[in-house]
């Protein structure tokens, strides 16, 4: 799987020039969104099937700072896959290997009623794709 790169924009550093904590959340999203891409079920097609995935857990530990215009490499690894569950894991480092960010996100799976949807059984190849990736 393919990492996902993240330029540090400007506007993403506080008055110090380092960059905001908020914005790694938001860089776990992008390459999420960039994850599932690649393993052919990106949001648009996790949602025609009318299945939504609300995060429900977050865990972050940040490790080194980052500043304007460092490229950030996000590797996504699928932690852990549980009967309505999955765990993501990030790891963000610069281009000279140093790690600046380990985080974890958690999600759910539902149908459009609110009602969990056990992947295994309704959606086999979604899930089968996302247990081959576990490490």
């Amino acid at each position: 799987m393919n990492s996902y790169k993240h330029t540090v924009q400007y506007y993403e550093t506080d008055r110090m020039g380092i960059t905001h904590h908020s914005n790694y959340i938001r860089w776990m999203e992008e390459a999420r969104v960039d994850y599932l891409n690649q393993i052919g079920w990106g949001y648009d097609r996790i949602e025609e099937n009318g299945i939504v995935s609300p995060v429900i857990g977050i865990k972050c530990k940040y490790k080194n700072s980052t500043t304007f215009a460092d490229v950030i490499e996000i590797k996504v690894t699928v932690s852990e896959l549980k009967g309505v569950t999955l765990k993501l894991h990030y790891l963000m480092t610069k281009e000279d290997g140093q790690i600046v960010f380990e985080g974890y996100s958690e999600h759910c799976f539902m149908n459009k009623d609110g009602r969990m949807i056990r992947l295994a059984k309704e959606y086999p190849a979604f899930y089968e794709l996302l247990e081959a990736a576990k490490e």
